[in-house]
């Protein structure tokens, strides 16, 4: 039998925290709350088992930006961000620092279960069948190399000169399509349906947000970026030649 998957929930507001916890758990989801920041961080464990974090921005004391700064630092988990209804700069914000989706309060219980179904939805196909979710026959492979950078999708880690970094979701994600798909211009309607499982809208710039983040991830040059190019009007291109291998390191004859 699958197990059930776990949700920790951290909002400062009694009845938001008791109708989540409720609903979550008729979905067969086990429910973890904290009221505040601190102790959700005191309680929250790589080795916990939590599944997903649903993270509320006004938060007392340690807001919801920091503690998802702080959470980064720790484990990659999943988190979806609970921002003022129609505050763009929240989300933003949100996503800058690593969170994986966002959504405006009030909300409705539906919307929060589409959203964390289609988060782990698109974990699960990342890691049991990359190959079925993007066009490139070579997602099966587990090294990509591309200039000075190594990805390793066994442990979603980059390497760059001898130091490797952890990536949240959201960001491996937005690498491995443009990896396994170099020289191809990805309009922002693709990238949107590929990595957050919903499209985009006219004032939607969250995509634009996600991609500024990987190139800081590529210590590109804002102004001038070189690897993750802009093609106006239709949307990015990575630039690179992209070498996968499952091996480490090559072996020449």
């Amino acid at each position: 039998m699958t197990k059930s998957k776990c949700v920790f929930v951290v909002d400062d507001d009694d009845e938001i925290r008791s109708l989540l916890k409720s609903y979550l758990e008729k979905n067969q989801y086990q429910v973890l709350t904290a009221d505040s920041g601190e102790s959700f961080l005191t309680a929250f464990s790589p080795n916990l088992g939590v599944d997903l974090v649903i993270l509320d921005v006004r938060l007392p004391g340690a807001d919801g930006f920091s503690v998802c700064r702080t959470l980064r630092t720790q484990s990659n988990v999943p988190v979806i961000m609970l921002t003022a209804n129609s505050d763009e700069m929240d989300r933003i914000i949100g996503l800058e620092i690593g969170a994986d989706d966002y959504l405006a309060k009030p909300f409705n219980p539906r919307e929060l279960l589409a959203r964390i179904k289609a988060i782990h939805r698109r974990m699960e196909q990342v890691s049991e069948a990359p190959e079925q979710t993007l066009a490139s026959p070579q997602e099966s492979y587990r090294y990509y190399r591309f200039a000075q950078f190594k990805l390793d999708t066994l442990t979603r880690e980059l390497w760059v000169d001898g130091v490797k970094e952890s990536l949240s979701g959201a960001d491996y994600n937005l690498l491995m399509l443009f990896v396994t798909n170099p020289g191809n211009v990805l309009s922002r309607d693709y990238i949107a349906e590929n990595t957050r499982g919903r499209d985009t809208t006219p004032l939607d710039r969250f995509i634009d947000v996600h991609v500024s983040r990987l190139r800081q991830r590529l210590r590109e040059d804002a102004r001038q970026p070189q690897l993750i190019k802009t093609v106006r009007g239709q949307g990015y291109i990575l630039t690179a030649k992209v070498e996968a291998s499952d091996h480490d390191h090559h072996e020449e004859n």
